[in-house]
């Protein structure tokens, strides 16, 4: 499965939004439910997916779906890959 589709399923899951409306571009601005607490759970799925860490200034930058999948690419070596 592309990086970007096991991006959208968790971020879907986690936000309890239909997949279909989860884009690169959905961010905290277009999904209601995105608040501090999903947040924090949506790094600990990620984290659990990909087997990484994230820190602190990492985190704070996992503002949209897009930039989610930016910064997965660069910690995996990944960068310059198409997903």
């Amino acid at each position: 499965m592309p990086l970007i589709d096991r991006v959208r399923r968790i971020v879907a899951d986690i936000f309890e939004v239909p997949i279909e409306t989860v884009t690169p571009s959905s961010s905290a601005d277009s999904i209601p439910t995105w608040d501090s607490i999903r947040h924090l759970n949506l790094v600990l799925a990620l984290e659990d997916e990909f087997g990484i860490q994230f820190t602190p200034e990492e985190i704070e930058e996992l503002l949209s779906v897009e930039l989610i999948e930016s910064l997965l690419k660069e910690k995996m070596g990944l960068e310059g890959v198409q997903s």
